[in-house]
């Protein structure tokens, strides 16, 4: 059974700034329709998300270990890390915000940290395991970096409720920095991964650097 010619073989390439499928024969260097530059992989891909994925993981410590908030009530203040302010939420009663914040704040970037390094260590090996599998887990790991805000608007919405309730205040601390620039630079990193390089034939396209020859 003949299999459907690729894009490369019909001379197209796809437009990373407006996703028109262009045609390469007739001009090579930009897009036809919004001028942007063409590539046919995302350039220094795995350079760059390497860069940004460590960056995160640099501010994902002092996210973790200085204090994202300080709670103020009838008086007495007191300074919230991201795990200690979970455990505080917990023994409230509060298990949905505790629940929230724990999954935004700890679990999702470390899915994040674990699964582009499983797909930057297989791709730069020219690993053909499992490439449907690591292209879901692709998709999975674009679609959680959207909700990894969830912490940052948590901590909003609480200073909120509590100043509206007259029952004291909260105040963002330097820890809470931190971690949007772990976002960030996450979000940064999944962008700048080319899940194409997945599928690249070991043997023809693969370059030191990540981009296949054209």
């Amino acid at each position: 059974m003949s299999r459907p010619p690729t894009a490369s073989e019909l001379n197209l390439c796809l437009c990373h700034s407006c996703g028109q499928a262009c045609d390469v024969s007739a001009n090579p260097d930009e897009c036809e329709r919004c001028s942007a530059p063409l590539h046919r992989r995302k350039v220094h891909s795995l350079t760059r998300t390497w860069a940004y994925m460590l960056t995160a993981l640099a501010f994902y410590v002092p996210a973790n270990l200085l204090p994202v908030m300080n709670t103020s009530m009838l008086g007495s203040g007191a300074d919230s890390t991201i795990m200690s302010g979970v455990l505080e939420f917990w023994q409230h009663g509060a298990w949905d915000i505790a629940l929230i914040i724990f999954i935004a704040s700890i679990a999702v970037p470390g899915i994040k940290f674990v699964a582009l390094t499983l797909l930057l260590v297989t791709v730069q090996r020219n690993n053909q395991w499992a490439r449907k599998e690591r292209s879901k887990l692709f998709r999975f790991v674009e679609v959680i970096g959207y909700w990894s805000m969830l912490d940052v608007i948590v901590v909003a919405l609480v200073a909120a409720l509590v100043r509206f309730q007259a029952l004291g205040t909260i105040e963002p601390r330097l820890g809470i920095l931190f971690f949007g620039l772990v976002v960030v630079f996450t979000m940064l990193s999944a962008m700048s991964f080319d899940p194409r390089l997945i599928w690249e034939n070991p043997h023809n396209e693969e370059m030191p650097d990540g981009v296949a020859n054209p």
